[in-house]
């Protein structure tokens, strides 16, 4: 189960061009924006990649506006964990749980949560907020990461596990995070 305390979001190549290409784009953009926000509010570490930014452009505008003054991790291999600043930032991060969404799901995503479950971490991957550029290879994996252990589960799913109660200061910003 996700704990807010132990968990970090990772946000992978969520980028104007590569992210508009895929499939059920406007949507997967949405509820990438919503973990941002839920993980700000919920003082969660954010990482975010950038596959290649000089040809497939920067963090869509949105994103980049919700994310403030932080910085993305550029990289050129697919896999995230083949990048020493993001191993770096992990780390320093010090959780022992991962939110992960982003594009594209076959690619990118399925490599760097390939690589990350060889690592002491819980993989969730927001099956909403993922996606490729086919509907085929978005499954395929999805399907390929749960086999290899990580929890496919949705946005709000994995929100409201980490909100676990509908008491407290946080309920009422996290409602309309959600709504």
């Amino acid at each position: 189960m996700l704990v807010k305390g132990n968990a970090a979001l990772l946000l992978i190549d969520m980028q104007g061009k590569l992210a508009e290409s895929v499939h059920d784009a406007e949507q997967v953009l949405k509820n990438c924006e919503k973990l941002v926000q839920a993980a700000k509010l919920f003082h969660m570490p954010i990482l975010y990649l950038e596959q290649y930014p000089k040809g497939l452009d920067a963090t869509a505008p949105t994103l980049r506006e919700l994310l403030g003054e932080q910085k993305a991790i550029e990289k050129i291999s697919f896999s995230a964990c083949d990048n020493e600043e993001f191993q770096q930032k992990l780390s320093e991060a010090g959780r022992s749980q991962l939110l992960v969404a982003g594009v594209e799901t076959h690619v990118c995503v399925y490599q760097t949560v390939r690589d990350l479950l060889k690592q002491p971490y819980e993989l969730y991957v927001a099956s909403d907020a993922t996606s490729s550029r086919t509907e085929w290879n978005r499954g395929i994996g999805l399907e390929r990461m749960r086999e290899m252990g990580a929890v496919i589960t949705s946005t709000e799913m994995a929100l409201f596990e980490m909100m676990r109660s509908a008491e407290g200061e946080l309920f009422k910003p996290f409602v309309n995070i959600v709504k």
